[in-house]
């Protein structure tokens, strides 16, 4: 180390040293400090002056150092922390003096996963007050102590003093069988303590998510923060990461903080303006994720200012949310594109339909899987003897096939495509109809899983129909710890369907689709086996309606009566009209044939 090292070092240490001695706390500092913080600790704990302005029957003074007194709210700083509680036939909302904010939310008609009552709120996991600047000093309502004003069995009342004629005043109000508490907030005289140019003040609302849910994994996989605009335009932040959002040029009508099952919403009256949404995806244990949301709202520095909100805190039903009339339902994973107006217009009315009748759930999705599937029997049938067809026709394409060999693609495909005018068959009849059922097969991937009313719906062995049955649980093998016993079962049938298939296709089925049949069941048994069992219970009822429809249309079709059918049609052709698809695929072989006979002239 050279001298300048040494030099530099030394000079380092004198100004540590210095700054240490410097800044050191006089003794009178330090005992106001320490006089500062007893008397703080005295009100925390409850102890009164018992000195001689303090009569015993009088009402309990906490005494606060004159230094914070001399500070906007200084008096509100602290303070006891009392609680008045609104409550309905479904709610049970008790509001604190501490931040004058929500402490806990019963919903009295659910329970928890273990019978625990459920709490969508509850304790120091939520936050909600304003962020201003008053006096040149930093105010945040969520910290300050209210004082109760007035309470009713529907209405409470709650003010945050600053003087007789300058304070905040909160009214919570709770109408009866209601999910809704409404706010409405006065800030009079408030104007004259913040900058004149300061036209906003800041609202800050923040939620920690608990479990409520058995499985916590799809808990967290299923919650996030949603938002309406004023353009009537919903968005949602990441489900399954950690995802923030700022929105600069939007103005937001109400911010949802879901979780899989259920909600609190908040909406303004007013516009909430460059809100800011983050949400954090926690893994501790009972622990969902984390919301925090900061929003703008305008302020007038001329008059006093009013504020209208409304919590909803309640479940995510379909029809609870949808009879709010302000979207809500919106926040309900429906699918995307057709499998969205598909569950939206038919599977939720038939459903509610079918629930009207008050029977088990499990047989709501029995008749609902038959009603489907009836619907969808000419399709089926369609495709079942398209398929059978093909099948007859088999023999003639192997005979085109080895008269023209395998080196002339082209021609082959358009002896092909001639026997199959010549008879009358079209070579995608069995793959249009089936195409067709797909979006309603994807619709209920949708459905089930988001759907309400079967959480904590037990039927047979399953417990709870909204979340996966695990008879059979063990140590996690690549991350998974238990075997679905009706995700068993639904495999095992569609790997009966697909036998069947087979058997029945004979020499006309292809080897290949024969082993991608029974590779497919199995990979979405792995991908099925976590997923609730009334959707596994959907998919086994549709596998063994499946499998009898074929069945029952097997037996019924003659193979020798539509072989002689294609026969007739050979013999005396009709006209038809070509088809779109024909015709493209009449257009695409004369350009390859075009194109192969010009590369042979070169």
């Amino acid at each position: 180390m050279d001298r300048n090292n040494i030099i530099g070092l030394v000079l380092i240490f004198v100004i540590f040293a210095g700054s240490f001695y410097l800044m050191k706390p006089s003794e009178q500092e330090i005992k106001q400090e320490q006089a500062l913080q007893d008397s703080l600790k005295k009100v925390r704990e409850g102890i009164v002056d018992t000195s001689a302005n303090n009569q015993p029957g009088n009402t309990t003074i906490a005494t606060v150092d004159s230094v914070d007194l001399s500070k906007p709210f200084g008096g509100s700083k602290s303070g006891d922390e009392r609680f008045v509680t609104l409550e309905n036939e479904l709610i049970k909302a008790e509001i604190t003096t501490k931040g004058g904010k929500v402490k806990k939310v019963q919903l009295k008609e659910e329970t928890n996963f273990d019978g625990t009552p459920l709490y969508l709120v509850e304790g120091e996991n939520n936050k909600f007050g304003f962020l201003f600047n008053a006096a040149g000093q930093n105010i945040n309502t969520d910290d300050l102590y209210f004082s109760s004003v007035n309470s009713t069995s529907n209405s409470a009342t709650f003010r945050l003093n600053y003087s007789d004629d300058q304070y905040l005043e909160y009214t919570y109000t709770l109408q009866p069988n209601s999910y809704n508490l409404g706010l409405n907030i006065q800030a009079v005289g408030i104007q004259n303590l913040i900058d004149i140019k300061q036209k906003s003040i800041l609202l800050q609302w923040e939620s920690t998510l608990l479990q409520k849910e058995p499985n916590i994994k799809s808990e967290r996989d299923k919650s996030t923060i949603f938002y309406k605009n004023t353009d009537n335009d919903i968005d949602n932040l990441s489900e399954t990461s950690d995802d923030d959002e700022k929105l600069e040029k939007e103005k937001v009508e109400w911010i949802a903080f879901k979780q899989h099952f259920f909600s609190s919403i908040l909406s303004s009256k007013q516009p909430l303006e460059n809100t800011e949404l983050a949400v954090t995806y926690l893994t501790v244990d009972n622990v969902v994720k984390h919301y925090k949301t900061t929003a703008e709202l305008a302020f007038n520095t001329q008059s006093n200012n009013q504020y209208e909100f409304n919590f909803f805190y309640g479940p995510n039903q379909y029809k609870v949310l949808k009879s709010e009339d302000k979207s809500y339902e919106k926040i309900i994973n429906m699918g995307w594109g057709p499998m969205g107006w598909i569950n939206r217009f038919i599977t939720v009315p038939l459903f509610d339909f079918l629930d009207g009748f008050h029977l088990s759930y499990g047989i709501v999705i029995l008749i609902l899987t038959l009603l489907l599937k009836g619907a969808m029997f000419p399709l089926t049938r369609k495709s079942y003897l398209s398929m059978a067809k093909m099948r007859v026709l088999k023999p003639q394409l192997d005979v085109i096939k080895e008269k023209v060999g395998d080196d002339n693609a082209m021609l082959l495909q358009q002896e092909q495509m001639k026997l199959y005018k010549q008879a009358g068959v079209n070579p995608l009849g069995g793959c249009l109809p089936m195409l067709l059922q797909m979006p309603f097969t994807i619709a209920f991937f949708f459905f089930f899983p988001n759907l309400f009313e079967l959480r904590g719906e037990s039927f047979l062995w399953m417990k709870d129909l909204s979340t996966y049955d695990a008879p059979i649980t063990f140590s996690p093998i690549f991350g998974i710890g238990h075997i679905s016993l009706m995700c068993v079962l639904m495999t095992a049938t569609t790997l009966l369907t697909t036998w069947y298939n087979n058997a029945t296709a004979g020499a006309a089925a292809n080897n290949q689709m024969k082993y991608i049949g029974y590779i497919m069941p199995l990979l979405f048994f792995f991908m099925l086996n976590s997923f609730p069992s009334g959707l596994n219970y959907y998919y086994f009822l549709g596998a063994v309606f499946t499998f009898l429809t074929q069945v029952l249309i097997r037996q019924s079709i003659d193979d020798e009566k539509i072989l002689a059918k294609l026969e007739e049609n050979k013999k005396n052709p009709k006209v038809q009209k070509k088809s779109s698809f024909q015709t493209r695929m009449e257009e695409m072989m004369r350009q390859q044939q075009a194109a192969q006979q010009q590369s042979k002239k070169k």
